[in-house]
């Protein structure tokens, strides 16, 4: 029978839970779900954020709890990397690595959880070694939380390293040295993979800085600038062009100016792991994370870089399950990278092993394990004791110690059992509270629901210019649906047929309301294609319409 991994990815705005089967001899991808945090996850808010999205995708995926590998984001952690020399032995090593750490970590010792991988020797016969520490708090939080749905983690891994496993597993990075970018909400976290080398850090530029710009830009509230970023965003690629849509135009520069901010950012780090740490020339660029999505985006940093770019595709390193929707997970693929890498350090399979499960977890997991050990030894002196008193006692008094005996284990028993309804009268107590609970968590992911669906419809070729009830005005660039038609193997198929055929595949779309109502050249030179669309969502028993 095939092992079960469960894997959660934690972001700063959303939680990526999927399960996997299988081993050292594949993986596949069985079940995953995606919830939004109704609030950014921030110091002290874990508990009241990451409990009920996992609850929500529980429910709505049917995942069964149980233990679970988790990834903390790139910024709640402290990335440093040293040559310590390996002469002395490993207690003289070890006393090196934490002389490294009290040196460059900002915090006390004591108050952090801290592990280190050796990535391999340098040209002075020292150790290349990648420390990473967390502070025991900010992680306790998070286990908690998870612990709170029902899960138990069994490993606490950092997303950026998962993701630079899922790329060496897949090779990515025999060809030369590479870059990563992990675009997110608040944090993109930044990965050179270059042979034996590695280096990482945290740039506080990603979607948020965005929502931001546009607040700024348009003097609109953050809910209506996220509505924009969603709806109308794309990496403007400079020149003269001008979108005739005033709005979308001026959101487009501002997604520019962000990423520009960002290109400087990336620049400066390769610079920097080129002259401090020896590093060579990168050659490709990967992308990935929700940000990851915007239109565009690929070319801005291909020319800006002047490097191939190609977004991460963690499918090419497991396999994907029957059940699992196919044109879902074409949108969804970016966003999984690092649930692949947890998997992947579960089996066996990964390259790098960071593991700052906190100190308190890591004692009650030893302290289980002793269980059965000290039942058996209890086990063993009942026996004993029973054998004595067997042999000091005949006749009567053997019947006695019996008729006693069986008296005491009734009585245990009646208590035990007065405990086990008691708990399953809390449990359905629970239960019931959770059940109103979960109700208005899936009422409040509806939206977020219609437009993944539509989003997943669209892929990266297209954007929603506006969405009035059941009509939706998308538009793309001429170029791009061209390249779609040709990519797609329909046999002569239009877009606004793709694009149809897509909508009507989603399961949360009735595939009998799905038509094109028109298709339209717009802008300079037929430069655009407005297609509009009209379309019905289906809902669950007890949802809004």
């Amino acid at each position: 029978m095939a092992k079960r991994y469960l894997t959660l990815d934690i972001g700063a705005s959303a939680v990526k839970l999927a399960e996997y089967e299988g081993g050292k001899g594949g993986l596949t991808l069985v079940n995953y779900g995606i919830a939004s945090l109704a609030a950014p996850l921030d110091a002290g808010n874990a508990g009241a954020l990451l409990s009920p999205a996992l609850l929500e995708i529980v429910r709505e995926k049917g995942i069964k709890p149980g233990p679970v590998a988790v990834a903390i984001s790139g910024q709640m952690v402290f990335p440093r990397f040293a040559s310590i020399a390996a002469a002395g032995g490993a207690d003289r090593f070890d006393q090196m690595v934490r002389f490294e750490i009290e040196q460059n970590i900002p915090f006390p010792i004591d108050e952090m959880i801290c592990d280190r991988q050796v990535l391999g020797d340098n040209e002075n016969g020292e150790k290349n070694v990648m420390i990473v520490a967390a502070k025991i708090d900010q992680v306790e939080d998070i286990v908690a939380a998870v612990r709170g749905a029902g899960f138990t983690p069994e490993l606490v891994d950092v997303a950026p390293i998962a993701l630079t496993n899922v790329l060496r597993q897949a090779g990515a990075a025999d060809g030369g040295c590479c870059v990563v970018l992990d675009i997110g909400s608040k944090t993109t976290s930044l990965v050179i993979v270059d042979g034996d080398k590695l280096y990482n850090r945290s740039i506080p530029v990603a979607g948020n800085t965005i929502t931001k710009e546009i607040v700024a830009a348009l003097g609109c509230t953050p809910e209506e600038a996220e509505e924009y970023k969603r709806t109308a965003a794309y990496v403007a690629l400079g020149g003269v062009v001008e979108d005739e849509d005033a709005t979308r135009d001026r959101v487009s520069k501002v997604c520019r100016a962000v990423m520009t901010r960002l290109h400087a950012e990336v620049s400066r780090s390769i610079n920097f792991y080129r002259s401090q740490q020896g590093g060579s020339v990168p050659v490709k660029l990967y992308i990935t994370g929700g940000t990851a999505l915007l239109p565009q985006l690929d070319r801005f940093f291909a020319e800006s870089l002047q490097l191939e770019v190609e977004y991460v595709n963690p499918f090419d390193v497991v396999g994907v399950g029957p059940r699992i929707d196919a044109e879902a997970l074409e949108g969804d693929a970016t966003q999984l990278a690092a649930t692949v890498g947890l998997a992947l350090h579960l089996a066996g399979l990964a390259t790098f092993a960071i593991n700052l499960l906190p100190p308190s977890l890591v004692k009650e997991r030893a302290d289980i394990a002793k269980i059965p050990f000290v039942a058996v030894g209890a086990v063993s002196l009942v026996v004993a004791l029973v054998l004595v008193m067997l042999a000091a006692n005949k006749g009567a008094a053997e019947a006695e110690a019996k008729s006693s005996a069986v008296s005491a284990e009734v009585s245990r028993l009646r208590s035990v059992e007065a405990k086990v309804k008691e708990a399953i009268a809390e449990e359905e107590q629970v239960t019931a509270r959770a059940d109103s609970f979960k109700a208005l968590f899936a009422k409040r992911s509806l939206p977020v629901t219609k437009i993944m669906a539509i989003r997943s419809a669209l892929g990266n070729e297209m954007w929603i210019e506006k969405w009035e009830g059941d009509r939706i005005t998308v538009r793309g660039w001429a170029d791009d649906l061209k390249t779609l038609v040709s990519r797609t193997k329909t046999g002569g198929s239009t877009a606004a047929q793709i694009i149809e055929a897509r909508l009507k595949g989603s399961p949360v779309v009735d595939p009998a309301s799905v038509k094109i109502e028109s298709m339209t050249d717009v802008g300079k030179d037929a430069a655009l294609k407005q297609i509009v669309v009209v379309a019905k969502f289906k809902f669950g028993k007890g949802e809004e319409r």
